[in-house]
């Protein structure tokens, strides 16, 4: 049977349109009017913020690090339960992450841990931690209100990691638009795709200038190379920016399908004991729902997410473990992690499932229906 992906890049038709024309006009290299025209789209679809295309969402979390002034030596707060790129650019500043854990409701980031963790790192080193990084992991919005609410008591920068959240909303608001920056990813795998890219999302025009010119190795304004401070080359192609263009015509369609087919995936594995998809906690979250996701109750169903994604696999049905927390990787076993073991609970019992938004109501009732004779024949 045709394999089944868990998320492959879904073309709306126009992108070859932009693409062709930055061929025709010789715009090949870095910026152009597609990226010009691909940050005016998303900062009209964010309705707020400054937005600096960029060439990944992890060259994002690295710049608003860095605009954060976030330092050597500093410490930053990060969400445990995620994947690496949301931590490995504290490193990239010569900093040290510091990870909490996640609460059951959004499997984000706990308030209570982050407070418990700030107040402990000032008692352990003298400062306050530099910026704090909470992740909208899968798609749904984490709880911003608390977490903001901790870092305006502290005066501490919020740098959202919104890579996996383009189009998910918190009482309205765009996630990415609700940090003191935001970051988004538009690798193959996402909502939508630039091939490979990200963006900042800056709260004033005049930080998204400094972004830019961070991300173009730093150059002053002379009429030679002149350097003052290190610069990274971070900016997206204008190649790649057209095909963003491309994809915010179709982004609303996109959205609506992840969304439609979560809820077939609750429609068709609500009946199975045991299995529980993940959805918002409350009317307030509108997660676009990247992945759905699921967890399985140990005390009803003895198989586990890894033999599940195997059997899927010999079935040509593509899933994926959850995220393994950061605090469980041998590259971060050093840094100091605050929490309990909702993050590890998790990465045991959950599965993420395939959601693409070019998949049809057939494949995703192939899905459920291998899953559940799965469980039954075990």
């Amino acid at each position: 049977m045709e394999r089944i992906l868990l998320s492959l890049a879904h073309m709306g038709g126009t992108e070859r349109k932009y693409v062709d024309e930055a061929f025709a006009d010789n715009w090949i290299v870095p910026l152009g009017p597609n990226v010009d025209e691909f940050e005016h789209r998303l900062e009209k679809f964010l309705g707020a913020g400054h937005v600096v295309a960029l060439s990944a969402g992890t060259a994002a979390i690295h710049l608003g690090l860095v605009l954060a002034g976030v330092e050597e030596g500093d410490e930053v707060i990060c969400q445990s339960f995620t994947f690496s790129a949301s931590a490995n650019p504290v490193r990239y500043c010569g900093a040290n992450p510091v990870f909490v854990d996640s609460e059951p409701d959004t499997w984000n980031m706990d308030a209570n841990w982050l407070r418990i963790a700030i107040e402990d790192r000032l008692r352990a080193t003298g400062k306050l931690p530099k910026a704090i990084v909470p992740v909208h992991l899968y798609g749904m919005p984490a709880k911003m209100d608390e977490i903001n609410a901790v870092a305006a008591e502290y005066g501490i920068a919020v740098v959202e990691d919104a890579a996996e959240a383009l189009g998910s909303t918190l009482h309205g608001e765009e996630c990415g638009t609700l940090g003191t920056f935001g970051a988004l990813s538009f690798n193959g795998n996402k909502i939508i795709t630039t091939s490979g890219g990200g963006a900042l999302i800056c709260p004033s025009a005049e930080l998204a200038a400094r972004a830019k010119f961070y991300a173009t190795q730093a150059r002053e304004d002379r009429p030679y190379y002149y350097h003052k401070v290190i610069g990274y080359n971070y900016r997206l192609s204008n190649v790649s920016a057209g095909i963003g263009c491309g994809q915010m015509e179709v982004l609303e369609q996109h959205l609506s399908r992840r969304r439609a087919i979560h809820e077939l995936y609750k429609k068709l594995l609500g009946h199975i004991d045991g299995i529980t998809v993940h959805d918002n906690p409350t009317p307030e979250y509108d997660s676009n729902f990247w992945l759905t996701t699921i967890t399985l109750d140990p005390d009803r169903i003895k198989t586990t997410p890894d033999q599940l994604r195997i059997a899927l696999n010999n079935l040509n049905i593509e899933t994926r473990l959850l995220w393994r927390p950061m605090h469980m990787q041998p590259v971060y076993e050093s840094a100091p992690y605050y929490g309990g073991t909702v993050a590890e609970d998790l990465f045991n019992r959950g599965l993420c499932l395939p959601s693409g938004s070019s998949l049809e109501d057939k494949d995703i009732a192939r899905v459920a229906d291998a899953i559940a004779q799965t469980i039954e024949k075990r």
